[in-house]
């Protein structure tokens, strides 16, 4: 007895991706515009302290750091032409302050980076607040629209509860009481 077999898998070739819809190039048109109006605005000690940052976490600037302590070391363990004998203070000094140059530069990016993302949570959460409010309208219209045509089932209770405004107030209340509850547990 033989079993009916599944017909082949036809083979396509690769094809290319679906086109992008024009309002993803839209939108990533109007992001690129955001981030390069960011770059823009950044001052001269912004820029500068963006740049050293940038530098400091580079593979060229241990590699050069790397060379030149050993560079210090052999001028410096050498004998008679040492001018920073060990144990090295003047490295020391010189080091120490550089980490302390470096830290603030580091800290000032790193406040401008935060500052940038803040701005880019509160456009994500007037996005998403602006996505539920229309979405809530077009239930509203959907429900208008299925009652109208008497279609059966299509006015359930989740549709009636999820076509309702949604208090913000009261899921950020929801959302701490749930927080602390949560860190109540865990320190329990």
């Amino acid at each position: 007895m033989t079993t009916p077999s599944a017909p082949p898998l036809e083979k396509h070739p690769p094809s290319a991706p679906p086109p992008t819809p024009a309002q993803v190039h839209k939108n990533i048109a109007a992001i690129s515009a955001l981030e390069r109006a960011a770059l823009r605005e950044r001052g001269v000690f912004d820029r500068m302290s963006d740049a050293i940052a940038h530098f400091s976490g580079s593979i060229t600037f241990l590699i050069l750091h790397a060379i030149w302590f050993v560079v210090w070391l052999l001028l410096n363990t050498g004998g008679r032409g040492a001018f920073d004998p060990y144990p090295f203070s003047l490295l020391t000094l010189t080091v120490s302050l550089e980490a302390i140059f470096l830290s603030t530069f580091v800290l000032i990016s790193q406040n401008r980076a935060a500052r940038l993302a803040e701005r880019r949570e509160h456009l994500d959460l007037q996005i998403n607040l602006l996505a539920e409010s229309e979405m809530t309208k077009v239930l509203i219209l959907l429900r208008a629209i299925t009652r109208h045509l008497h279609v059966p089932g299509a006015d359930d209770a989740e549709t009636r509860e999820l076509a309702q405004r949604t208090d913000v107030k009261a899921v950020i209340e929801a959302l701490d009481a749930q927080e602390k509850l949560t860190a109540r547990n865990q320190t329990s």
